[in-house]
Order: structure tokens, then sequence, then C-alpha cells
């Protein structure tokens, strides 16, 4: 018999924390190879864990909303000799039966610690969330301190924090006399980035008050991480996809009898981009400090709309390998289970290039922020009829044509304006010089 870590996943390039939702299984339980033990969520996806191993469940080491980082142990396995088990290096950790003092973990509150890089300027810690309320509501360390905490050894918790400030005027809590450094100083010392580190804001007038639920939390949260992060720039450009709009009027009927799919503009905007990609593989990168990781596989990611109204990025893996009907159908099959929240953790990692189209929302134009790791992101808009200037052998004339802009915010510590630019200039020509004799 041998004892095991179930450990957290790495669900994603830039995911490096995921919070635990629901324990399907506890201590005791028996479970089977690839068995779910828990439902955990990260800012792009909510996904099951699987048991790597059969056996029983000794030990859970966190609870319900903890927020645990990639690699940390969740919970401890212990397996009978013989039982069929699929390791995987990168998901578990054996360990011996008889030294079981190597298998334990710290204490659950300090790994959320560690995890939340929550301070403490006290006998207590304090997660940057409880920090945060604390400071808009002008509350002192020496008040926090005497908060009655109902978290893992007496943490004080968001609950918590709100519970003591609706009572607050009838029954405030005594404070200590003794001299300590404001919430302020503490949250300051804090490197947490995020969407929280707001100003106290006073609200006046006929308001509602929502609260943001689980996932806009965490889309707000990857947001202002990426604003921090990369220097944005955004470039536009106007293109004449006149010939491409007559062309998929023409076939689309014919192309969805024949293949049973029917297609979209937005296959065509990822061959055009991939082809640009080719053109220009800079765009197709990270960064890493001072190192620019140039990424050699194309897997083109595109926004889409979920049930809550959120969006998430499912990714075309190697669209550079796909002809236009392969990308077609996983444009498709992609778009279809994002809307039924079907999608699997590996459909939405390894994204190097991402596609959000803002014209499916009426608007011509948008400044996308860029989903990091990447380096670029690019905005399609509506397609407009507009009257154009064109050039003929016999002359200028004016006629009416299908417009669209084109934007790309890219990441200028690495792409600048040269690049960024002529990239986008690329992607247009590309759509511009579609063939409308095209066969399908």
């Amino acid at each position: 018999m041998a004892v095991v870590e179930l450990i957290m996943p790495k669900m994603g390039e830039s995911i490096t924390e995921a919070t635990i939702l629901k324990w399907l299984k506890k201590e005791g339980d028996r479970v089977s190879l690839d068995e779910p033990i828990l439902e955990i969520a990260t800012d792009k996806v909510d996904s099951e864990v699987p048991s790597p191993f059969a056996g029983t469940i000794s030990k859970i080491l966190f609870n319900i909303n903890d927020i645990v980082q990639v690699g940390k142990a969740i919970a401890l396995i212990e397996t009978e000799a013989g039982t069929a088990t699929r390791p995987s290096p990168a998901t578990l950790v054996t360990q011996p039966q008889s030294v079981p003092t190597q298998v334990i973990q710290p204490p659950v509150t300090k790994n959320i610690i560690q995890t939340n890089q929550a301070v403490s300027n006290g006998s207590r810690f304090y997660s940057p969330l409880v920090l945060n309320i604390a400071r808009e509501e002008g509350i002192g360390l020496a008040e926090l301190e005497n908060i009655p905490g109902t978290g893992a050894e007496n943490r004080v918790t968001k609950k918590d924090i709100l519970n003591y400030i609706s009572n607050r005027n009838a029954a405030p809590v005594q404070s200590v006399n003794t001299a300590v450094a404001p919430v302020a100083q503490a949250i300051e010392s804090s490197p947490v980035i995020s969407a929280q580190n707001n100003p106290a804001v006073s609200y006046s007038g006929n308001v509602e008050i929502i609260e943001m639920d689980r996932m806009r939390r965490l889309i707000a949260d990857h947001m202002v991480r990426s604003k921090h992060t990369s220097p944005h720039v955004t470039s536009f450009v106007e293109t004449d996809v006149t010939n491409m709009v007559l062309w998929r009027e023409k076939v689309k009927k014919m192309f969805e009898k024949r293949e049973g799919e029917k297609i979209t503009f937005t296959p065509l905007f990822i061959e055009a981009i991939v082809k640009a990609i080719k053109d220009f593989p800079m765009v197709n990168a990270s960064v890493d400090g001072y190192n620019i990781i140039r990424k050699k596989d194309i897997n083109i990611g595109m926004a889409a709309a979920t049930p809550s109204g959120n969006l998430i990025v499912p990714v075309i893996k190697n669209a550079d390998m796909k002809n236009l009907l392969g990308i077609t159908k996983e444009v498709n099959d992609l778009a279809e289970r994002a809307r039924n929240n079907q999608l699997k953790p590996s459909e939405i990692d390894g994204g190097t290039f991402t596609l959000t189209n803002v014209g499916t929302f009426g608007n011509v134009m948008g400044t996308p922020i860029i989903n990091q790791p990447q380096v670029a992101i690019m905005a399609t808009g509506a397609i407009k009829k507009k009257p154009a200037v064109l050039e003929t052998a016999h002359g200028d004339v004016i006629a009416i044509r299908h417009m669209m802009f084109l934007s790309l915010s890219y990441d200028h510590r690495t792409v600048d304006g040269a690049l960024g630019g002529s990239f986008l200039r690329r992607v247009a020509d590309y759509l511009e010089q579609f063939d409308i004799n095209r066969e399908i």
C-alpha cells in the first residue's frame, strides 16, 4: 500500500491557480481510476479533476472556495499494491506509506495565504480581498485584529468582514490600544494585481449594487493583469472585403448541403490571420522577462460567448495545417460547445494569437485587451456597405463596396508599430485579394 498526492493540474499556459468549487468525494470514500474527485474553476473554464489512481481518499488538504496554486497537493490517496494506475509525473508524486510524514502538506491556511500572496501585520493572516474591503471601509489593523474569524485557524473571511461592517454602527468592535500600521500599508506591500484594488466609491441616487459572479470576477482580474503587464498599442485599418462577402453568399447553401456545416466569416478571418503570421512570425509569441518566446505552432483562439454572457476563448490548434473546411468544422464545434458549457480544459489551452469579432454586436471597431501571455489580439468589426473610390483602367469610379475595420492590439515590449502595422495591413491585403472564383 502507498500514499500518493493528488496535484492541482495545470489548466492552461497562463493559469497559475484554480479555485475549488466542490468536493465530489469526502475523506474515507473509495475512488476508481479516472473517477472525478472535485470540481475546480479558473478564469477560463470550470472542470472536474479525475483520480489518477484507484484507492481511498485519506486526507483532503483544501476546502471549498480555497484558491490553490498549480502543482500543489490538494488531497492524499491510499492505493493498494497491484491497483491499476495511470502514472502521470505532472499530476502526482508517489510516497511510500512507511514515511507518511513526508506526504502531509503544511497547514491549509498557510498554503492558501501563499497562493493569494496575502500579508500579515498582526497575529493572523489576511487575504488581499479582506484587506481591500478593510481599506475601503476605513478599518485599521487594530480593529481588524478583533473581528472574530470563522475560517481555518480563525481566519477572517469575506463573509466575516462584511457581517462586521453591516453591524458596525450597532456593535462596534473594541480596538486595542496598540500602535500598528494601517491596512493601506499592508496592501501596498502586497504584489497582488486585482480589479479589487480600486479606491472606495460612494453611491448616491437610485442605484442597484450587483455582485459579480465568479467568472466575471476572474475575467476582471485577468484583464487588469493584462493591462498591468503589457503596454498596449492599437492600430486600425479599413479593408474592402467585397469579394469575400460575395463568395460566401454564392457558396454558403452549397457548402452546407455538401459538408453539413454552415460557413461563417470567422474561418475566413482565421485563414487570413494564419497566412499573415507566416509572413510576420514575431506576432505569434510571448514574453518572459527579457526573452521573446516565438511560437512555431499557430494556435488561434477565438472569443466565444457563454450562456452567462461572459466570454471564453477556445483554441483552434495547428490552424496552419488545416484547410478551410477543417477550420470551419472546428470553429462551429467549439462555438457550439462553448455556448453549452461543454469545453474541455485542453480546448482553451495553448493559444498563440486571439481573434475577437466585435462586429457580431454591430460595432465597427474595437480596442481589445491582449489575452496573456500572448502579444497580440485582433478585432474584426461589422461589415458595412459604403461608397468607395475604385481605381480602374479607365479612371477612378465610386462604387458601393463591403467595407470593414480591423484593429490589432499588441504588446509594445516586443511588437513595435512597424511590425504591428505591417502585420495588420497584410491581413487586410489577404482579405481584399480573396478569390471570388475559389472552389469549395
